[in-house]
């Protein structure tokens, strides 16, 4: 039995778990355009690590060292990421519509990729964590480094839609105030987290005292 392969397995499944089921923009994504368009707009809003982690390797892989020894990088990325949350924070607490209609065209995946794109902690996570644990894999073997990445994003992935699925059922249970209250509770949420991502932006900078 290959132990390696193994270990590579257990820890792109760990890292993958724990990272669809914390709590974060695009958790609070998948939830929210569950609840406005349906679950197909939830479903695409969860495969959106797919398009964007890969390029984010790649680029790791060729910039780790340069990008750990230029914090205003990860500041300019995290100011960015603040101004799109507060964007879906505000959109969310203005919602007065009760009940909307499921809506194709709601752009639910293109929202997913720029949330993902502009959140900070998966540039961190693929230069800090996870490019050195497929670099390692890859160095034992490629079948190691797909081992590794196959239970990273089958799991991210798997997981935020079981969330999507979830929240669908739950629908016919969210009406008239709960409905609303539930968008503005997401809608607070998403504030608060470009709040950290501003004062990230602000610490890497240097423009925010760091303890």
């Amino acid at each position: 039995m290959d132990t390696a392969l193994l270990d590579a397995v257990g820890r792109g499944t760990v890292l993958g778990l724990a990272a669809g089921f914390s709590p974060g923009p695009l958790t609070f994504l998948v939830i929210s355009e569950t609840l406005r368009h349906g679950l197909g707009a939830g479903l695409r809003v969860a495969i959106a690590p797919l398009v964007t982690d890969l390029p984010l390797i790649g680029l790791s892989i060729l910039l780790l060292e340069r990008l750990a020894a230029v914090p205003a990088a990860g500041g300019l990325i995290a100011f960015a990421g603040a101004a799109f949350l507060l964007h879906l924070g505000a959109a969310s607490l203005r919602l007065r519509e009760v009940n909307p209609p499921p809506e194709p065209g709601s752009r639910a995946l293109v929202k997913g990729i720029v949330a993902n794109f502009l959140n900070p902690n998966p540039y961190l996570f693929w230069i800090g964590v996870g490019t050195p644990i497929l670099l390692a894999a890859f160095a034992r073997s490629w079948a190691h480094a797909a081992a590794f990445a196959a239970g990273f994003f089958v799991c991210i992935v798997g997981s935020k839609v079981l969330l999507a699925r979830l929240v669908d059922r739950s629908r016919g249970f969210l009406r008239g105030r709960v409905y609303l209250w539930t968008m503005r509770v997401l809608g607070v949420l998403l504030i608060f987290y470009a709040w950290l991502f501003l004062r990230e932006g602000l610490a890497l900078t240097g423009l925010w005292p760091t303890v």
